[in-house]
């Protein structure tokens, strides 16, 4: 017996070693974990429970037969972040090069679909370089039964990509599919095509890190929701989203006991808002002041800076926030910002996690690259993702709501349970000056100055809107936790539902 044991361990530390000492090395020297290292950072010590350690390809073509390893560059298997549990796949780029075979595969949909019979978070963790040529369709089915098991999770539970090395050609469809892509920066990248690709077809010269870097995707086609600067910081700030999430839509988000009083006031946002309408100022300092113990994961801080998405507590429950940003092009709502939101809208959504807004919008983006982008159907994504919503929603106007902005940020109209407004805040059709000099077009400057104020006491104030009951109260600034707190408290038994349907046909 003891012979056999050791045998069994002997295998498991072959297993352990994945593409070898030398290869080991090569990733470090990269400035980058191996899998199983990057495993043991995110999960509790001691929690991880490795599945399929010793599976092994079965291709024969092109001198695979001898070319075997146990794992087959995946790691599989399940542990806990804080107590909880959670799926975890991390490729192996020190065995093939972390590519996809039909072995490979198949290990990472055994954890998909036990995540999904489970109702666990799954996090995959990529570092790789594509599908295994010499194994064919069989890796292009690979591929499909993954991105396959993907949709029918998606809603369910919570689906986590972090990009910790190269992600090329069907590998990045997982990822997109999933609620949340993550990278590390100057070591990862994402494309569907290469470099070598691109110059054959287009003859660009065009680098990785300009083809698919972070600076691509977390910052300007929005794929990425954000980028770390190391593993280490990546495996950290992803224990610390889990602990935001639910399980699955079958759990509702974990409640934390706070030590932030629920009816904290705070003094100093009764002069936040500038009194020149045309100054801008930073509405994090808002949300950081405003939600428990300063305690914000913003969701794409580097795409789309003029809309705010992130998750944070209140009274110890989680929220999503979803806020305008005056600092950045005035808080306008614009392609970018719209479909950024109503990503981020839909997953609380189905999540059943409470949605907290602040707005300060002048409107939507003017301009011929806006409207040839397809302002108008980006800009329904948020108003169809507002609309359809069905958990909680408090709305706050601290100043500007103008125009089909206003009806959009989740006023009154498309279901807000509780719409509160600063005595700050202006809600009109636009601004006091173009308003006039539409309506009075023909009269001199001076009569225009005039009307301007007369339009300014008129709308630019929140008494007409909370006199019609759009605004539910006209509340102290230093009061919107209080508010906010209290009226998450009293929505807890909400049940709201939307007619009966297959599904809904968001305007993609």
């Amino acid at each position: 017996m003891k012979q056999i044991l050791k045998e069994l361990e002997a295998k498991r530390e072959t297993a352990r070693q994945g593409g070898g000492a030398r290869r080991i090395e090569a990733q470090h020297a990269k400035g980058k974990l191996t899998a199983r290292e990057r495993v043991d950072l995110l999960l509790d010590e001691g929690s991880f429970e490795e599945f399929d350690m010793f599976v092994e390809h079965r291709a024969t073509d092109f001198g695979m037969a001898e070319q075997k390893v146990p794992g087959d560059g995946v790691v599989t298997g399940w542990g806990t972040i804080n107590g909880r549990t959670v799926f975890v796949f991390s490729k192996d780029f020190t065995v093939f090069g972390g590519s996809l075979s039909s072995a490979h595969a198949q290990k990472i949909l055994k954890v998909q679909r036990q995540a999904l019979k489970m109702g666990a978070p799954i996090i995959g963790l990529f570092d790789a370089g594509g599908a295994r040529i010499q194994e064919g369709v069989d890796s292009l089915a690979g591929y499909a039964d993954i991105f396959l098991e993907n949709t029918l999770a998606s809603g369910v539970i919570p689906q986590i990509a972090v990009i910790m090395g190269p992600c090329a050609g069907g590998d990045v469809y997982s990822p997109a599919i999933m609620d949340f892509i993550f990278m590390v920066k100057d070591t990862s990248y994402m494309y569907v095509t290469g470099p070598d690709v691109v110059k054959t077809v287009t003859h660009e010269d065009v680098s990785h890190e300009d083809l698919g870097g972070y600076r691509v995707h977390a910052m300007k086609s929005g794929v990425a929701d954000g980028a770390f600067e190391n593993d280490l910081e990546a495996m950290t700030q992803v224990r610390r989203l889990v602990d935001f999430l639910p399980t699955s839509n079958r759990e509702r988000p974990p409640v934390r006991v706070s030590f932030d009083e629920a009816e904290r006031e705070e003094p100093s946002l009764d002069t936040l808002v500038p009194a020149n309408p045309n100054k801008p100022y930073d509405m994090k300092e808002l949300i950081l002041k405003v939600v428990d113990e300063a305690d914000f994961f913003e969701i794409s801080p580097d795409f789309a800076k003029n809309i705010i998405c992130g998750f944070a507590r209140m009274d110890g429950q989680p929220v999503g926030v979803v806020a305008n940003q005056p600092q950045v092009l005035a808080g306008v709502l614009d392609i970018d910002a719209s479909r950024k939101a109503a990503r981020f809208v839909r997953f609380c959504d189905a999540f059943e996690i409470p949605l907290v807004t602040f707005v300060d919008v002048p409107g939507f983006m003017p301009g011929t690259r806006q409207e040839q982008g397809g302002l108008i159907r980006h800009g329904a994504k948020l108003l169809f993702a507002y609309a359809e919503a069905t958990v909680p929603k408090i709305t706050i106007i601290t100043r500007k709501a103008y125009g089909g902005a206003y009806d959009v940020m989740r006023s009154k109209h498309i279901r807000g349970d509780h719409n509160y407004a600063w005595p700050t805040a202006e809600i009109a059709v636009m601004g006091s000056k173009g308003a006039v000099e539409i309506i009075f077009r023909n009269q001199t400057a001076e009569e225009l100055v005039a009307r301007e104020a007369e339009y300014k006491d008129r709308f630019a104030n929140p008494f007409v809107a909370a006199a019609r009951g759009y605004i539910d109260d006209v509340i102290m600034p230093h009061g919107t936790r209080r508010r906010i707190v209290r009226g998450l408290r009293s929505l807890k038994g909400k049940v709201l539902t939307n007619p009966w349907k297959k599904h809904d046909n968001i305007p993609l």
